[in-house]
């Protein structure tokens, strides 16, 4: 059993190598793990280099160091993992990750229903129906 819940694929993320003039890539998060992340990526990526990663699509925005752990061909693409080098941005990432689920959640409700919830209506429905199935990082550890 994985110690990780798959991600929607939605959620954008960007990154930027240390080399020179590679510029910034967009592209989606697949899975938050104990040790990092993974993501899809148009170009391999080497095992042990530096990138920047950046998740912009929420507010404030969220950026960190990674490692390039290992990097895996999947058809036209590649998915890549990478730990973080600071220890605490895991957690940052998680709580950009909460945020995530709940602006998919807003948006789901006024499809659905017609009801346009205000950030923090959402954040409390959404903790309230969801939370409780959402692993923290301490139960992540055990696994």
């Amino acid at each position: 059993m994985r110690s990780y819940i798959r991600h929607p694929s939605d959620i954008p993320i960007e990154y930027q190598t240390d080399e020179r003039n590679t510029g910034t890539s967009q592209e989606h998060l697949h899975d938050i793990s104990p040790a990092g992340l993974s993501f899809s990526s148009a170009r391999a990526l080497d095992p042990g280099s530096l990138i920047t990663i950046r998740i912009s699509s929420v507010q404030p925005g969220f950026e960190a160091r990674a490692q390039v752990v290992w990097c895996h061909s999947d058809g036209d693409s590649f998915v890549t993992g990478v730990a973080f080098v600071e220890r605490g941005d895991l957690f940052r990432v998680r709580m950009v990750e909460q945020i995530c689920y709940i602006e998919r959640y807003r948006a789901e409700v006024l499809a659905s229903e017609g009801r346009q919830l205000d950030g923090e209506q959402a954040a409390r429905e959404w903790i309230q129906k969801f939370a409780v199935d959402f692993p923290g990082l301490d139960d992540e550890s055990e696994s």
